[in-house]
């Protein structure tokens, strides 16, 4: 059995995912992207009714924690889930 004394970055790895994921908004941004597929931030704003730069401060936290990545267009951003574990996550949460 695994433990943390045994390999802390393990655990301290999958503790930040969940802090990550603990905001509201975020959790509807990935919920969401699982969904609907590769969205941009105008899509995302349509969804959520808040201003686009609270929506980028968002993107930018999941970015950074390897839960999302984005693929440039042109002038657009198009966002997707790429951490197979938060996919897990995200489907264990809101299935029925």
């Amino acid at each position: 059995m695994l433990t943390y004394k045994d390999n802390p970055v393990y655990f301290e790895e999958k503790a930040d995912i969940l802090k990550v994921l603990s905001h509201p908004v975020r959790l509807c941004i990935v919920k969401g992207l699982m969904e609907n597929g590769e969205s941009n931030v105008m899509s995302m704003q349509n969804c959520l009714s808040i201003p686009q730069s609270t929506i980028s401060q968002h993107l930018s936290a999941l970015r950074n924690k390897g839960i999302i990545r984005g693929r440039r267009e042109g002038l657009e951003v198009f966002y997707s889930v790429q951490n197979l574990l938060v996919k897990k996550l995200i489907h264990l949460m809101f299935s029925e």
